[in-house]
């Protein structure tokens, strides 16, 4: 059974970085019964990938406060962050181990929230992985 089968929300993130650090993004969807409810990205500055992917879990569940306080059902195709959010890999990083407590204080507003990994074929996270680009492409515009 799915946090949406109960009332909660799907939420699939991505964050993106061109260099590693290099200028980055982030983007997240919101999904119910299969659809797409909202969507939104951002610019995360001059900052790794992986901070990036933390950006857009911590600004997709400050959103999902006005969605619902039910179960979340969080998807990334980030392995490490979902790893890391799960407790399964340790966090070395000092500047990642306050976004990974950023999250959790999020995520005690809702019901239940779950960290899983998906591919990144998957087709919300390829479309965050879009929106994601097409911040990335707007800064380089200018």
């Amino acid at each position: 059974m799915t946090a949406t089968d109960r009332g909660g929300l799907a939420i699939y993130t991505d964050g993106a970085s061109r260099g590693n650090p290099g200028p980055a993004a982030y983007a997240y969807l919101f999904v119910r019964d299969g659809e797409v409810v909202h969507e939104a990205s951002g610019l995360a500055g001059v900052t790794t990938n992986n901070t990036a992917e933390y950006m857009a879990v911590i600004n997709a569940l400050r959103e999902a406060r006005s969605w619902t306080d039910g179960p979340v059902d969080l998807y990334s195709d980030s392995e490490l962050v979902v790893r890391q959010l799960r407790g399964e890999y340790r966090v070395n990083k000092e500047h990642l181990r306050a976004l990974r407590e950023e999250v959790f204080a999020l995520a005690g507003a809702f019901s239940a929230v779950t960290f899983s990994s998906v591919r990144r074929s998957d087709r919300y996270v390829s479309r965050a992985d879009a929106l994601c680009n097409l911040e990335l492409d707007r800064r380089e515009r200018g």
